[in-house]
């Protein structure tokens, strides 16, 4: 190692001591409800796989048919050479499923936000922000140039105190904020959110990443559990959770979509996404267009597994959603507490900083609806046999 590079292998050896190294785990079988993991068979407990959907046939042979017709890749980004009939249908599709005017796909969630903020707002502009929001909002906030303020989490009050401090000073504003937030699995009031920016004229963003196939009738999303259908200008989502596959959607009014086809970077720098994850994408679009089963089996799971964490002292946080939080402060508890978990055949990964605060490490349970209330148990006792020897319960 050169003399110029040993700062690295200090940060590293720091990372180390503290317990914030990050050492991947090695998946080889699809995400279902057993997966191989490192060698060895595992309860999964740690994908956002949250209906099973990853593994389901009906998109495994769509995306085959795909393959089979369109080839491996479309060679080019979207605006010149690379729109395929395949993304033009899947955003049809999925603009009809959240009931917005129109979609735009884009490569990943996280792009999607790097996609849509940076042509709404500029330098002369400022963007509101929930404090817990993702890094992908953070990220995206920050390319644009805006002024960024924060809000305390989830308190419409504080937005509007800040909005109405600042707000005059600027352009334009945009409220943004997650709708179910990742690590904690709390919701966002957007209700109340909508009503502070509308009274100011703000624009409205919010992500949907882990609401979509989640809340709202037949996983719809927040926008749909809230009833704000045609009133929030902007939904982003992923097809990277509970629909199992990758890439995401800008969703909302036609003028903006329409805008953003020729304004945002990633949609016309970087490569389109393949048609068989389009078309994987369509095809879990179709499932649950068509039933509410899985997403109606996703909370009766999480009512179980949640109730019996509580019962059994564990601390779950304030999750409403099936994020499920353990909360257990201390980094290298969390992560011991994984080990021990995943020796005993559950795979349940341990988050600490900069993922979450310091100070609020834990273990995040996704569950989801392939779990059988065997599965279900199996993890449970698993949880409740290290706890104790923990001495965490």
């Amino acid at each position: 190692m050169t003399e110029k590079l040993t700062w690295i292998e200090e940060e590293l050896a720091a990372l180390k001591e503290s317990g914030l190294f990050i050492n991947l785990r090695v998946i080889d079988s699809p995400p279902g409800a057993w997966m191989t993991v490192d060698g060895k068979k595992v309860l999964n407990l740690c994908t956002n796989n949250y209906l099973g959907l990853a593994g389901d046939e009906r998109l495994i042979k769509a995306a085959q048919d795909a393959l089979a017709h369109y080839g491996a890749g479309p060679t080019a980004v979207r605006s010149i050479a690379g729109t395929l009939s395949v993304h033009r249908e899947l955003e049809r599709k999925v603009a009809a499923f959240k009931n917005v005017e129109d979609a735009l796909y884009v490569q990943s969630g996280f792009l999607a936000n790097q996609a849509a903020i940076p042509p709404l707002v500029g330098k002369e502009d400022v963007i509101f922000s929930d404090r817990l929001n993702h890094a992908s909002i953070i990220d995206g906030a920050r390319l644009s140039r805006a002024k960024i303020i924060v809000y305390e989490h989830c308190d419409p009050v504080d937005l509007e105190v800040k909005i109405k401090e600042h707000l005059s000073n600027y352009r334009r504003g945009l409220v943004v904020t997650d709708g179910v937030f990742s690590m904690d699995g709390d919701v966002a009031p957007l209700d109340q959110i909508y009503e502070v920016a509308e009274k100011y004229g703000v624009m409205t963003m919010v992500d949907d990443a882990h609401g979509e196939g989640v809340l709202g009738h037949g996983g719809r999303g927040i926008v749909d559990h809230f009833g704000l259908h045609g009133k929030f200008d902007v939904e982003i989502g992923t097809f990277s959770k509970a629909f199992g596959v990758v890439g995401g959607v800008i969703a909302g009014k036609k003028v903006i979509v329409d805008y953003l086809r020729q304004k945002a970077r990633p949609f016309l720098f970087s490569n389109a996404v393949t048609a068989a994850d389009s078309a994987a994408c369509l095809a879990a679009v179709e499932v649950l267009s068509a039933s509410t089963e899985l997403v109606d089996r996703l909370w009766k799971n999480t009512e179980t597994f949640k109730g019996e964490m509580k019962a059994l002292g564990f601390n779950v946080g304030n999750s409403v959603t099936p994020i499920t939080p353990v909360m257990l402060g201390d980094v290298k508890l969390a992560k011991e507490f994984s080990r021990k978990l995943f020796a005993e055949d559950v795979f349940a990964m341990a988050l600490g900083f900069p993922t979450v605060p310091k100070g609020l490490a834990r273990i995040r349970v996704m569950v989801s609806a392939m779990l059988s209330e065997d599965d279900l148990r199996f993890g449970l006792d698993k949880f409740a046999k290290i706890g104790r020897e923990l001495g965490v319960i």
